[in-house]
């Protein structure tokens, strides 16, 4: 059941050119900023947007491919889908809405209910199964949408932003309600979000994309250790430096940053933000990166302050509302930071 595919479709002035594959039983994480194609990648992938070039491929059947004037309509193709708004059928009960599906691929209207009674049972939804999508929660509808998705045994499993209309109490309860359901499918699954959390805690790789091309690609370890673009860096909360690197320092805009191991040649550096220490003045101790910097913002994440710095090297650090107090803080400031070497870590490019 494994999914190979390269994706060419020309929209213009909007061009998508990636290759995606995944092994039976993975979840992949389609992450990128709005506009990089991430839509564009389901609905190929679904049918609904035929390619201009390339080919898409499940289990060896090839499902689209252009040069070779193969293309199989999505109602013919072994996928589920469950969309962001999800398309219940406000007219239906939980357990014709996932009979809908079954019903479309000629099943009895009785062995559908059966069926769809057996999904819902299996999600923990059986005592619903009279209830209109009205008559249910945010988490609950969802997860009848994603029996209807299942109820039809797909090969592929596509998720467009299962999470997003959720609210943060009744979206932490269905991530994992999801996640065991994932666990349970031997498909292939590529779920589409702009959520950290939901690709940390869905997924078992992940693909960046970034103006149409795959910007990064792995396991969800390799990407989140050493990311390669700014906007993964971004969606994992850390700094992101480019540089070149000559033993124990790197030279990054002009600037030196210093690491506690040798490297040679071009480099990528992270510096989470909680390592970086910001002080009123010019900082005494052992630490070997200091400089001089501004504070361009202030925002709160959580219980902690998050101030972007403009300096020699543009950075985000991370403090206490107290350190911001005690340190009296505001857009504007002047200020220093310090950073360990050994809290900078640095990976070939």
């Amino acid at each position: 059941m494994s999914l190979v595919a390269h994706l060419q479709v020309t929209l213009d002035p909007f061009r998508l050119d990636a290759a995606l594959q995944a092994e039976p039983g993975r979840v992949v994480a389609l992450l990128g900023p709005n506009g990089a194609g991430k839509t564009t990648t389901l609905r190929a992938l679904a049918g609904l947007q035929p390619l201009t070039a390339g080919s898409v491929s499940l289990d060896g059947e090839v499902l689209d491919a252009p040069d070779r004037r193969t293309f199989v309509p999505p109602e013919q193709r072994p996928i589920g889908i469950v969309h962001q708004d999800l398309l219940l059928f406000p007219h239906l009960d939980a357990r014709d809405n996932v009979a809908f599906g079954l019903r479309t691929h000629g099943r009895t209207k009785a062995e559908a209910r059966r069926l769809a009674d057996a999904q819902l049972d299996a999600i923990g939804l059986g005592d619903h199964a009279r209830s209109r999508p009205r008559a249910l929660s945010g988490g609950q509808a969802q997860r009848v949408a994603l029996a209807r998705a299942l109820a039809v045994e797909p090969r592929l499993l596509l998720l467009d932003e299962p999470l997003t209309a959720l609210d943060a109490t009744a979206r932490g309860a269905t991530r994992r309600d999801l996640r065991k359901v994932l666990d349970g499918f031997d498909g292939v699954t590529v779920v589409v979000t702009h959520d950290p959390i939901d690709a940390l805690t869905l997924a078992d790789d992940v693909v960046v994309l970034e103006e149409g091309r795959v910007a990064q690609a792995g396991s969800l370890a390799e990407v989140t250790t050493r990311p390669r673009t700014r906007h993964v860096a971004d969606l994992l909360g850390v700094n992101l430096l480019r540089g070149d690197a000559a033993g124990t320092e790197v030279r990054v805009d002009g600037t030196v940053v210093h690491l506690a191991d040798h490297l040679d040649g071009p480099v990528f550096v992270t510096i989470a933000p909680s390592a970086i220490t910001v002080h009123g003045r010019a900082p005494e101790g052992s630490a070997r990166n200091r400089w001089a910097m501004t504070v361009a913002s202030i925002e709160p994440l959580g219980e902690r302050m998050r101030l972007r710095l403009d300096g020699p090297v543009p950075l985000v650090a991370e403090i206490t509302p107290v350190s911001l107090v005690d340190l009296r803080l505001v857009p504007g400031s002047e200020v220093w930071v310090s950073v360990k070497a050994t809290e900078v870590h640095a990976y070939e490019r």
